[in-house]
């Protein structure tokens, strides 16, 4: 009977630990040298991201790149709402646009997220590790 107890208790445990799990969101922030209003309005992006408010974050993350098109961290966070709003081919836009314009933040180039696109995806580069194109 004992024996039986502990073999419920771990097909339970089993079955609770196998169910789906929530992907963690981890947005990026500003790197250092980007200015004050952008680096703020990035960081309210990311608030509400966390927040699980998809839509704020992704009106934060455009106004953030109206300011700086070229801040790689907005693109990839943008993406990020966008595929939690199901915005797929949006999301992949703007997972190339970090990618290229970040060809050295290796967070970017590895993130499961942009992997996942990795065949239909027209990189500058392969790689974070491959020589920048001259």
């Amino acid at each position: 009977m004992k024996r039986l107890g502990w073999m419920v208790m771990v097909t339970v445990a089993v079955i609770g630990c196998a169910g789906p799990r929530k992907t963690e969101v981890r947005p990026l922030h500003a790197p250092d040298g980007t200015t004050a209003a952008v680096s703020q309005q990035l960081e309210r992006g990311n608030q509400l991201l966390l927040k699980e408010d998809w839509a704020g974050a992704r009106e934060a993350y455009l106004a953030t790149i109206g300011s700086d098109q070229s801040l790689a961290e907005a693109h990839y966070n943008l993406a990020l709402a966008l595929e939690k709003l199901g915005e797929k081919a949006e999301a992949r836009k703007h997972y190339v646009a970090a990618a290229n314009l970040a060809p050295g933040n290796k967070v970017i180039w590895d993130a499961p997220p942009l992997r996942k696109y990795d065949g239909e995806l027209t990189l500058e580069k392969k790689s974070w590790m491959d020589a920048h194109p001259k």
